[in-house]
């Protein structure tokens, strides 16, 4: 029996045929989900639009409004273990993971949100008219649309559903295709917190339910996270319908430094940890190296040693520290490049092809020898492939700045080095939306996210979410007569 769709506080069958979901550890069918019509999108954006409307919603006090945040935050802990285990058999990261980025993840973003509730305020402004008051008012935007990914469904539906409710907007969901369940759960959670009739909806379905709402004129604005090609056809649909605002979240191809004074053993741990998180299906995941040649054997040797000691299996199986890849069809993605990187020259220094088991496993691969020209340098290749780089020492920082922005990505970066100069004059002179020094790339609620170039328009998380869902309304108010 096929999951339901969710439009004005009912759960609703699809009226096209169910898709099938798959565990990516088995490779076999887990679950059938609802096909939204166009119909039933068309329904979804109207119950959305009514509730925005209506007083139901609209009329709740600040503080009513962000006791419903942080109930569903309550309700997520509470059925914590049941989401990890859903989010791990959909998507296949390891359960820790799960249990850590994606549900905790979640959790703290609504009670973070909540929080801000009862502080969005306005400004006042000096004007220079006599007589004249001048202020601001943050008023919700109206009908947004949610589209989120496959790597980490749950929680960046969170980062975007929380701050949009608690702005005051409403929503229609689009989770992808691929990696559904959590966000049907999440979608059940919060109507059993209580948010009323159609501040809430959901649609499951294809790229084309996707394109339904990017194009939709009902639809005020659309908050994306995926690939770059898609968001490119949103952004035309967008501006071909009714310029609907838009936050989009792309793709990225870190690159990460590694000077000569760097703690190797550190660097190899931290890369290993950023560049092979949920088999490196991470936007901001660390995959070009680029190594001070004074250090390189030495990098490239750990870094392969680390590789080649890690576990792969089922997310559900206990110390797993690489689960599969989402899809027969990303695997072959995956491979694709790999083959594309021996071709071109580099050197296969471990991994490089499918797993000898069940399911939709890769061997974690590192390659030397890379050359800025290749694809793999360039190519988002969102699976478990490192690609070292080398270059002369500090003399060639300005032009190892260049070579790391060499990318229509801009998305994260990261240094690591004991020099705070070094450190400094890199991540003042990489152009992307995050650069770490000496950590690996994983998001906080309290700080802006997004990315510079190919790799999106706009930020998410922090206070700037709040930007995001709001529109800054200026009011003259003349008192003299």
């Amino acid at each position: 029996m096929a999951t339901k769709l969710y439009i004005s506080g009912e759960w609703v069958d699809g009226d096209s045929a169910a898709f099938e979901s798959y565990d990516p550890a088995q490779g076999k069918v887990f679950e059938q989900v609802a096909q939204a019509s166009t119909g039933q999108v068309n329904d979804a954006v109207t119950a959305a639009r009514s509730a925005f409307n209506g007083s139901e919603w609209r009329d709740l006090l600040p503080v009513q409004r962000a006791a419903l945040l942080f109930r569903l935050a309550d309700l997520i802990d509470a059925h914590a273990e049941e989401l990890a285990i859903l989010e791990t058999r959909d998507q296949g990261q390891p359960l820790g993971v799960s249990r850590e980025v994606s549900v905790r993840g979640s959790a703290e973003h609504f009670r973070y949100y909540a929080g801000w509730v009862t502080k969005i305020e306005g400004t006042t402004s000096p004007i220079s008219f006599p007589q004249t008051l001048h202020y601001t008012r943050k008023e919700p935007i109206g009908v947004n649309a949610l589209i989120t990914p496959w790597n980490f469904p749950l929680m960046i539906l969170a980062w975007k559903l929380a701050p949009a409710l608690a702005t005051g907007n409403t929503v229609v969901i689009k989770p992808s295709e691929v990696t559904s369940l959590s966000s049907v759960r999440l979608v059940e959670l919060a109507a059993e917190a209580g948010f009323p009739p159609g501040v809430i909806n959901l649609v499951t379905g294809g790229g084309e339910t996707g394109a339904l709402l990017s194009a939709h004129p009902g639809v005020d604005h659309l908050s994306y996270t995926g690939s770059t090609a898609v968001g490119k056809l949103i952004a035309k649909a967008s501006a071909e319908s009714n310029l609907k605002r838009l936050t989009l979240e792309l793709g990225g191809k870190a690159p990460s430094i590694i000077a000569a004074d760097a703690d190797i053993d550190a660097a190899v741990a931290g890369n290993l940890a950023g560049g092979l998180l949920n088999s490196g299906q991470v936007c901001a995941a660390y995959t070009r190296f680029y190594v001070d040649k004074k250090r390189e054997q030495e990098f490239v040797e750990k870094l392969a040693r680390g590789v080649s000691g890690m576990k792969l299996g089922s997310g559900l199986d206990a110390g797993t520290e690489l689960g599969p890849l989402v899809s027969e069809k990303h695997l072959g993605h995956v491979q694709r490049l790999v083959e594309t990187g021996r071709k071109e020259g580099a050197e296969l220094v471990t991994g490089g092809q499918r797993a000898d088991r069940d399911g939709y496993f890769f061997q974690p691969t590192v390659f030397a020898g890379v050359s800025d020209e290749m694809s793999i340098v360039h190519e988002e290749i969102f699976g478990p492939v490192l690609s070292v780089l080398s270059y002369d020492g500090p003399d060639e920082l300005d032009s190892l700045i260049a070579r790391a922005n060499d990318t229509e990505y801009g998305l994260a970066a990261t240094v690591w080095t004991k020099d705070i100069a070094t450190s400094q004059r890199l991540a003042n002179g990489i152009r992307a939306g995050a650069v770490f020094v000496n950590m690996p790339p994983i998001p906080d609620m309290a700080a802006p996210w997004g990315g510079y170039k190919a790799s999106g328009w706009g930020r998410e998380m922090g206070p700037q979410a709040i930007d995001a869902y709001t529109e800054t309304k200026a009011v003259w108010l003349h008192y003299g007569y």
